[in-house]
């Protein structure tokens, strides 16, 4: 029995804007809550869970085909209780159902659909179904009645698969990491032996790992450039740096607007999925900051203006958060708003001939188009600009003064054009992402503004999703805060996820370092005494993904795998060896022990792990730290904090010391120790336990954080020597 289309269903009265997407579809839905599993119970009745987000392209198509099909929504009415959940809301359920896909030998993804009994007990599961058989795969009326069918006359058989896909899930979920591989302690060949495995995945053709579709990899990148720069490997370095060239030249960039999408579904970075993430682009901005401070080439620090800008532009609210998402569709078909045909350019272009021109010859637009027989065009740096240059016998100066014009003028005329739906959610994650990468890309370049909207941001983060918590009884020194998941239209949503907590008390450790505001590092060690009383595992060591107070799941999971964002596992330790740098050693100790029991997974998958890779180096390598000495209203303390920051340093603390300031001594204490002041401005270079001379000039600072080049072999005789 179907509800009628005009009618809104239960998602209207939620705040998630992909769960309003639903409220009028003739489907019953359910948001996932007591309702719902009440509801499975007394109807004995399978649950159907649907799990997407607003920005997913198959989402919406699978809508259109099925939830808004009268007869389908009447079939999935009658058989089943139907729960739609938004994924970036509850990752917890998302992790645990997703993983059911994966055990039945299928490719997760979005949109998930799993069955469940009653008990939450999944039986079966897929992703995207097309409404009728189609290209070997059921239709979804088929699966329905199928699976309902096999809940009524096969009820043992459906338990028993479900107790077993339970038990599964548990197991997989449970070790947080432990490999079932040879052992394998930290040592100095780590980023040798992890960027040896990373380079059978990495495409040196099309550069970038994997072929079709090709997602960026930002963590992975990062584990190349680590190696190539500071280790001296020639194939990591060229490879890191290609990526980032083949990344931004391709359609996978916007060349108008700034941003980057979320994947190309070839494997030349050329055609995306149009959809634009908040988390991408935050990580992709700090890839490019450390990738201008590593080679010091002009295009990557374009680039970080760029993400900024955009994010400036589009992405921001008017009290200062970022917004999730951006939808892949327009009208409803993907992409439309992003593609050009020739003479769309040369109408908005007017009378600017040479724009035209070389706008068209730049970016490879042509009569047929590359995109989906549509006779439109992704933009990409096809051709250079010395070769339009060389092409139109012009000088060099002449096309960039064109480009620009062009790319101003295309820009505003597709904002003109019905805009991609946009998903105002603004996440603690995601948010902690960005404000961490803008600060960090911030001070690495000298941008101050970006630098403010960190601060912007956080300041709401503060406002609207730190909550005080009264049972922080692991860490008794502070009180601690935690983190909710999200916020929309001013209202607040929890509970907070690690990745939240984690990813939230990063970026206040970079806005401490880009800032030199002391209270920054008090905020985030009050969030990580909330993290170890809620998240930590005292008897099996690890961090849970859920708090010890969240909602009972099937499972208690561990998750030490990146996905598309990095592990909130891997980011708590790099917060924990940060503070325990700082503040107070044994947050380190944590971190250890975490690390060195993900150790072994980490390099049987180092693609896998590679932000656990990043965070095991600052371990074996040790941080370099630098303690600037002056009052922080000299601007030659400044000078000096700042050419540290500049500098490709990645593992790098800086500590800022106020003699006169309490606070600014409080919040550097450990590295403080030891540091008089003189009578000048001066910092100190720190590795391991060995500290430099005070240095009185940034030049003199920046020569000293000069990588050497150093050796595996080095490395070691620098460990035994400790």
């Amino acid at each position: 029995m179907g509800m009628s289309s005009s009618k809104e269903n239960r998602l209207a009265k939620e705040a998630s804007p992909y769960l309003q997407q639903h409220a009028k579809n003739p489907v019953d839905w359910f948001p996932w809550g007591e309702e719902a599993l009440a509801e499975a119970k007394r109807s004995d009745r399978p649950i159907l869970l649907s799990i997407g987000y607003s920005a997913c392209h198959w989402c919406h198509v699978m809508e259109r085909e099925s939830f808004e099909n009268e007869e389908i929504a009447s079939l999935m009415n009658e058989r089943f209780v139907n729960i739609k959940v938004d994924r970036e809301e509850r990752p917890d359920l998302d992790q645990i159902y997703q993983l059911v896909v994966q055990l039945l030998g299928r490719s997760g993804g979005w949109p998930l659909t799993v069955f469940l009994t009653p008990e939450q007990k999944p039986f079966f599961g897929g992703t995207y179904f097309p409404p009728a058989d189609r290209y070997g795969m059921p239709g979804f009326p088929k699966v329905l009645a199928s699976i309902s069918d096999a809940y009524n006359t096969k009820r043992d058989d459906v338990f028993s698969q479900a107790g077993e896909l339970a038990e599964a899930i548990a197991s997989a979920t449970k070790g947080g990491g432990r490999s079932e591989g040879a052992a394998y302690s930290p040592a100095p060949d780590l980023l040798a032996r992890a960027t040896a495995k990373l380079g059978t995945r990495f495409d040196d053709e099309n550069p970038g790992f994997g072929t079709r579709p090709k997602f960026p990899n930002t963590m992975s990148v990062d584990v190349l450039l680590r190696r190539g720069k500071i280790e001296a490997d020639p194939v990591s370095a060229t490879r890191a740096r290609a990526a980032l060239h083949a990344m931004r030249s391709g359609g996978i960039y916007d060349h108008l607007g700034g941003g980057f999408h979320r994947y190309s579904t070839d494997e030349m970075w050329l055609v995306p999925h149009f959809e634009k993430m908040l988390y991408d682009n935050a990580l992709l901005l700090r890839l490019y900051a450390d990738g201008y401070q590593a080679f010091g080439d002009a295009t990557f620090r374009l680039i970080c203006e760029e993400i900024a800008a955009y994010v400036r532009r589009e992405m921001t609210a008017p009290d200062g958060g970022f917004y999730a998402t951006q939808d892949a569709d327009s009208e409803g078909e993907e992409g439309k708003f992003f593609v050009w045909s020739a003479q769309e350019v040369r109408e908005a272009m007017g009378n600017d001939i040479d724009g035209a021109d070389f706008a068209i010859a730049h970016f490879g637009i042509t009569d047929n188009g590359n995109f989906e027989h549509t006779g439109k065009t992704v933009l990409s740096a096809v051709v250079p600009i010395d070769e339009i240059a060389r092409t139109y016998d012009r000088p060099l100066p002449d096309i960039d003064a064109a480009l620009a014009r062009a790319k101003a003028r295309l820009l505003e005329a597709r904002d003109t054009r019905i805009k991609p739906f946009r998903d105002e959610k603004i996440m603690a994650s995601w948010n902690g992402l960005m404000i961490g990468a803008l600060a960090h890309a911030g001070a690495a370049l000298g941008d101050a503004e970006m630098i403010a909207m960190a601060e912007r941001a956080f300041a709401y983060v503060e406002a609207k999703l730190l909550v005080t918590d009264s049972a922080t009884s692991a860490r008794p020194k502070t009180e601690g805060l935690r983190v909710l998941r999200h916020a929309k239209d001013g209202v607040a949503k929890g509970p907070g996820f690690l990745d939240d907590a984690a990813f939230v008390a990063c970026a206040a450790l970079d806005l401490y370092e880009a800032t030199a505001t002391p209270r920054y590092v008090g905020v985030a060690r009050a969030i990580v005494d909330a993290t170890l009383a809620h998240f930590w595992d005292a008897e099996e060591k690890g961090f849970f993904f859920t708090a010890s107070d969240g909602e009972a799941l099937i499972h208690r999971a561990k998750d030490p795998f990146d996905h598309a964002i990095p592990s909130g596992t891997s980011m708590a330790c790099l917060a924990l060896l940060k503070l325990g740098a700082l503040v107070d050693a044994s947050y380190a100790t944590y971190a250890t022990t975490e690390l060195e029991r993900l150790a072994p997974a980490a390099m049987e998958n180092p693609f896998g792990m590679s932000q656990t890779i990043c965070v095991l180096d600052r371990l074996v390598r040790g941080a370099t730290d630098v303690v600037v000495v002056g009052a922080l209203s000299d601007d030659r303390t400044r000078a000096l904090g700042h050419a540290a920051l500049a500098a490709y340093v990645p593992n790098l603390n800086v500590a800022w010391v106020d003699p006169t300031d309490s606070a600014s001594l409080a919040a550097c204490a450990l590295l403080a120790d030891g540091k008089p002041p003189h009578h000048e401005p001066v910092a100190y270079v720190c590795r391991g336990r060995t500290c430099s001379a005070p240095m009185a000039y940034a030049t003199e600072l920046a020569d000293a954080l000069a990588y050497e080049e150093t050796t595996v072999e080095a490395i070691a005789e620098a460990h035994e020597s400790a």
